[in-house]
């Protein structure tokens, strides 16, 4: 095998070559040299995709037709004894063409336009060296009469000619689009808002000609080089143009909001969602890998699976022949489409967030990425101010992508005045337009400033009526989740609890909502528990009883640690752990703790020891009598002290203290009196 031509998410302008190994027959060398350069003559059909380089890309196809007419004349001769050092050119010029098709592939990638613009210069230089390298290994050939006939021979000596001294430079048109982006972005650096027409000739050049376009540049360059200060400023020249130029399916166009996510529509409108879920924890994968049975599971769910020493597949019971995992990179990619088209905000893996963590903490923006995104978020606000509903609830979605990932958006956002028009536009009864401008809403309220906006400007009661009586039920989500973020403010926690809808419109989510929801409604709820006034507003809503059903029949490892933390907080006052207790709880959480199943979590058994020790403090000698009864809790204690966290052995520590006392004065009362106390001796 020496060429993968499906490899996918390779970075852009690096050569993976593989060099065929010393041992290949000459046939299979020279097969594999005709697919390569089979394969390089179809981009010719291609040519209209070359946005950059196009010259340079259809002179190399040009000369490797001529290799492919010399390498097909070797192989209808049927003389495969080549000698030694034609086979060494042969594997030489064989890299050559794995270089040049991954040069056409980049240049031929609709997300990596503008790249490949800016780096047409390296990209020429790459051609030049290539074809060079290839003309001189071409040359130490010796073309004798016996291996191919003259006119072919003449061919090839004309591709070495051509090879050595072809004049592979920056083509004009790319230098002359480079200086507009030039231009356009010593505009900006100077608090210059550029002219639509400069900015519509750098699209057309490009071939951009639509939003979806656009984004996809957009997101290359995010997911690429999103850290690097030398590509922000073309980043932000990009963002602009996305938000400022695109209103539908042209530059020109008017905006169509069901077209907006179009291209990933194509593809995930006919999927089944459940096939993107781990088997083993239920929740949407992350980085889905393969075991050897075939299975596929989310990585951080098999791994905790193999340490518990399991060495079969959890799905098909198959015993594992290796314990390899291999990354499902399509599948990881159909998630991501997937989870834009439907608005899942899709956490991203520990590796993943190392990597992003390291990007952010040295991510410096140019000048140029600075003043772009600050005319971005006037415009927007404009928009949002005057607009149709339409482009109103189309700001919001730029809005929203640009608050998702950088604090500098949110902050530039604040500043142009956006929340208190996002908040007017939670009253529309355009369930897109409600939805974008809740999420919006939700990346902002996780800014200092951004929350304390949203208060002033009565945001409360609408972030609450939209969590009530959203039109759709992932803004009813996005509103549980803006609340939680709001709640860290200490004042704000009391006002978010004081409003007679919050709380049981969050618990109204837990019952109906999906598993995102309700998730973001308990950390929500978790958040206000904080304040004690609230504990009795949430008992009232009928939480508990709703928690302990949860716990019975979700299987997510999430929702389950999340019920019980929020558990475990009302239990600490007398209301709450009787209402736990009347709602016969006890069985439960003793269950789970005592499990030794991969069902149970270190975080899971933390949160029921601190729920039992609640319980058996606040309801006496009733819970008391129940645990002592049960054979197997004091061992789940035990490994508790040896396994927890230190919060965890202090609670289990403590729990087993509660036990042993009650135990010593039941078997006091049970001796004859006659027998006086000192005789016992307490061993600790």
């Amino acid at each position: 095998m020496f060429y993968n031509s499906d490899e996918i998410n390779r970075r852009t302008l690096s050569f993976p070559a593989v060099k065929p190994c010393g041992s290949v027959s000459t046939t299979s060398l020279l097969t594999s040299l005709l697919s390569l350069s089979s394969t390089i003559c179809k981009f010719r059909s291609c040519s209209s995709l070359f946005t950059s380089n196009k010259h340079n890309a259809q002179f190399a196809i040009n000369l490797i037709e001529i290799l492919q007419i010399f390498l097909e004349e070797i192989r209808d001769m049927g003389n495969f004894n080549l000698p030694r050092c034609v086979i060494g050119s042969f594997s030489e010029i064989h890299v050559i063409l794995q270089k040049i098709l991954f040069l056409l592939h980049d240049l031929t990638r609709r997300d990596a336009r503008v790249w490949m613009l800016i780096n047409s210069g390296r990209v020429a230089g790459h051609f030049r060296a290539l074809l060079g390298a290839m003309a001189a290994a071409l040359d130490g050939v010796v073309l004798e009469a016996g291996y191919v006939g003259d006119e072919v021979r003449d061919y090839v000596e004309h591709l070495i000619k051509q090879g050595k001294r072809g004049s592979f430079e920056e083509e004009s048109d790319d230098i002359r689009g480079l200086n507009l982006i030039d231009f356009l972005l010593d505009q900006m650096e100077k608090k210059v808002i550029p002219g639509p027409s400069n900015l519509k000739r750098v699209m057309v050049y490009l071939g951009i000609q639509n939003w979806s376009d656009c984004n996809e540049q957009v997101e290359f360059l995010e997911d690429e080089f999103g850290s690097d200060p030398g590509v922000s400023s073309i980043l932000g020249l990009m963002v602009y143009c996305r938000c400022v130029l695109f209103h539908g399916s042209s530059v020109d166009g008017g905006l169509d909001l069901g077209s907006m996510r179009s291209t990933q529509m194509r593809y995930t409108g006919y999927l089944n969602p459940d096939e993107f879920k781990c088997p083993i924890s239920l929740e949407i994968m992350v980085d889905p890998v393969t075991i050897s049975s075939g299975q596929t599971y989310d990585r951080c769910s098999i791994l905790k699976w193999f340490k518990l020493g399991n060495l079969v597949c959890p799905k098909t019971g198959q015993k594992l022949e290796s314990l390899d995992l291999v990354p499902n990179l399509a599948l990881k990619r159909v998630i991501k489409s997937y989870c834009l088209e439907t608005g899942i905000n899709l956490p991203i893996s520990k590796s993943e967030a190392k990597h992003k963590s390291m990007k952010t903490s040295s991510y410096v923006l140019s000048v140029a990425a600075e003043e772009s995104m600050r005319m971005a978020a006037d415009f927007l606000s404009i928009k949002l101010a005057m607009g149709t509903v339409a482009e109103k609830s189309k700001a919001a979605y730029e809005i929203r992508l640009l608050t998702k990932r950088s604090e500098f958006n949110r902050e530039c956002c604040v500043e142009a005045g956006a929340i208190p028009y996002l908040l007017n536009l939670l009253l529309c009864k355009d369930s897109t337009a409600q939805e974008n401008s809740i999420a919006a809403l939700l990346n902002l309220s996780k800014h200092s400033q951004s929350k304390a906006a949203i208060v002033n400007n009565g945001g409360l009661a609408l972030v609450v009526r939209v969590l009530k009586c959203g039109i759709k039920m992932e803004a009813r989500q996005y509103a549980a989740a803006t609340l939680f973020y709001l709640s860290l403010v200490e004042d704000y926690r009391t006002l978010i609890g004081n409003n007679p809808d919050a709380i049981p419109s969050l618990v109204q989510l837990i019952r109906v909502g999906g598993g995102r929801g309700k998730k973001s409604a308990l950390v929500a709820i978790f958040g206000l528990l904080l304040v004690p006034s609230h504990h009795y507003r949430v008992l009232e809503a009928g939480l508990v009883p709703l928690l302990v059903k949860l716990l019975g029949t979700t299987e997510s490892k999430d929702l389950v640690a999340d019920s019980l933390a929020v558990l475990a907080a009302l239990a600490e006052r007398s209301d709450g752990a009787r209402a736990i207790l009347h709602a016969n709880a006890l069985n439960v959480i003793m269950g789970m703790l005592c499990s030794s199943s991969y069902e149970s979590s270190r975080l899971e058994r933390e949160h029921c020891v601190s729920l039992l020790l609640a319980l058996c403090i606040n309801c006496g000698g009733e819970v008391i009598e129940v645990l002592t009864k049960s054979t197997s809790l004091m061992g789940a204690l035990y490994s508790v002290l040896t396994e927890g966290t230190s919060r965890a052995t202090k609670k289990a520590s403590s729990l087993i203290r509660l036990l042993h006392e009650f135990s010593e004065r039941s078997s006091s009362r049970s001796m004859p009196c006659a027998l006086p106390h000192e005789n016992f001796i307490h061993v600790w």
